[in-house]
């Protein structure tokens, strides 16, 4: 199943202004696509899929004798940000609640003065109906922006953004998640050192051990044994 996705590893720099659709693959995604073929379809039909996770890099070394470095969704987030406010363009946050909209703009104004923010909080629910979609393409299509930053969760924020992608007038369209939560300062992340050595999932366990130890103890273990089946399947 991971050898058939292509993976981008290389530079975010180099990647067109042009539109694309850009998604991020972790352990949890690969369980997720495994049995989901919509999500599948998505993640296939992305620009870009970046490799956001120490779990990925190492298995796409196994599978492939690939060494790639991981990007991480903040990775992609904070290069954009300086990306488009260089040219002095927009960027638009679509999904969260509105306080957690409200902080990342604050913030965004600070750090990123150049920048033209904007944001839209869509409803809480698991399925989202005509209406819904229609407010949503119209509240981006009103900015046009430069940037799309997705956080709706996976998979649905990437099943979402694949289906209504032609529909959408912005330029890069990046599902990034729990990105939303970690700029506005209502999740914290884990330290830079611990980042570093890929153990970030270990910090989210310990931090959100009811919400996350189903995710990571035995999500890795699924990931390892998928990813094992791939290597020494005839």
């Amino acid at each position: 199943m991971l050898q058939k996705l292509e993976i981008y590893s290389g530079p975010l720099q180099e990647i067109q202004p042009s539109k694309k659709l850009i998604s991020t693959l972790n352990a949890h995604s690969y369980n997720t696509l495994r049995k989901d073929a919509v999500f599948r379809q998505a993640l296939q039909a992305s620009d870009m899929l970046l490799p956001d996770g120490i779990s990925v890099v190492l298995a796409m070394r196994l599978l492939k004798g690939e060494k790639i470095k991981k990007i991480a969704g903040f990775d992609l987030f904070q290069y954009e940000m300086t990306r488009v406010q260089e040219r002095g363009g927009k960027c638009f946050f679509l999904g969260s609640s509105e306080r957690t909209l409200e902080l990342i703009k604050a913030r965004a104004r600070q750090e990123y003065p150049g920048l033209q923010v904007y944001g839209y909080s869509p409803p809480f629910k698991t399925l989202f109906d005509e209406e819904d979609n229609l407010a949503m393409i119209n509240a981006v299509n009103e900015v046009e922006p430069d940037v799309l930053f997705v956080g709706m969760t996976a998979p649905k924020q990437e099943k979402w953004s694949y289906e209504y992608f032609g529909q959408l007038n912005a330029g890069h369209i990046c599902c990034i998640g729990a990105v939303f939560d970690f700029y506005a300062g209502t999740v914290k992340r884990a330290p830079g050192w611990m980042i570093h050595i890929g153990l970030e999932w270990l910090y989210r366990l310990i931090r959100e051990p009811r919400r996350m130890w189903r995710r990571y103890l035995i999500g890795n273990t699924q990931f390892v044994i998928g990813i094992l089946k791939e290597k020494f399947r005839k």
